[in-house]
């Protein structure tokens, strides 16, 4: 069955949000390698790393990948705020290295011109690359909602970035259940996931399908409008999830959740346990 999680907080050291996962019964977790609203931050210590390998090995946890900072804009047409998003990113890419990440998950990027901004984000992307080449990390190019200019948000562009990529191999996808919804692809019944994913299978290829993040969603379908609810209490609906969680096809993958929550996490307990009331398995 498929690995069960929420993001967690790194508050207080990296090593911490594996604990907050395993408090609440998370078998995997997302997290920030650093604070998501700044740009700067402290290099790992040694210490800081050895006790995350430390409290990954005994919790079980597995896996533990990131997200990249919310600053960083890959598609951007401003010279200045590209060149800074890059070293960013090239930064995290090297903690996640550092930490023994697995995926680097990150919004493609933004611009309002398509055909810019897509050459703008591969040609980003091949520099990170080739800069980290041998760094074991793969970076998840995430499905988004399409609001505001936010590119990656049809399947074509996704499937484009990684085809004109010089290292496809070291690029997947993160599939985000509130982001596609409102872009347009449902998945409320078994002939509509069927048909979503048998077009992302087309397009893209569902060997690149590496983790997904499960938000049910407060927009329409094709509204484009990226607000996440809490499982079931959304537009999409628990048969939606009940019916992603029971695909054969994603049990091996890595599922998290990243609802609004509160600072004691409630929530991230109440949502895993609705969705493994969904499990058939």
């Amino acid at each position: 069955m498929p690995r069960l999680g929420a993001h967690m907080s790194i508050a207080g050291g990296v090593d911490q949000a594996i604990w907050r996962g395993k408090s609440i019964g998370c078998e995997t977790i997302q997290i920030f390698t650093k604070s998501a609203r700044q740009w700067r931050a402290k290099p790992l210590t040694a210490e800081e790393i050895s006790r995350f390998k430390r409290a990954r090995e005994e919790s079980g946890i597995s896996p533990v990948f990131a997200h990249t900072s919310y600053l960083i804009n890959l598609g951007s047409p401003d010279r200045t705020l590209w060149l800074k998003s890059v070293a960013s990113f090239l930064e995290e890419m090297e903690r996640c290295a550092a930490l023994g990440l697995p995926y680097l998950v990150t919004h493609p990027g933004a611009n309002a011109e398509e055909e810019e901004g897509l050459d703008r984000i591969r040609l980003a992307l091949d520099e990170i690359l080739e800069r980290t080449e041998g760094s074991g990390v793969m970076i998840l190019l995430e499905t988004t909602a399409g609001q505001g200019g936010t590119l990656g948000h049809c399947f074509e562009h996704l499937a484009r970035l990684i085809k004109k990529s010089r290292y496809p191999e070291r690029l997947g996808i993160c599939y985000d259940t509130c982001h596609t919804f409102v872009a347009g692809y449902d998945i409320r019944t078994p002939e509509a996931l069927t048909a979503t994913f048998k077009v992302f299978d087309k397009i893209i290829g569902l060997d690149r399908l590496k983790a997904i993040h499960l938000n049910d969603s407060r927009g329409d379908l094709g509204s484009r409008i990226d607000r996440h609810e809490h499982i079931g209490k959304g537009k999409l609906g628990l048969e939606a999830f009940r019916l992603l969680l029971n695909e054969p096809r994603f049990q091996e993958l890595p599922m998290v959740l990243e609802t609004p929550k509160g600072p004691e996490m409630e929530e991230d307990v109440e949502n895993l346990r609705v969705l493994r009331s969904l499990l058939k398995y």
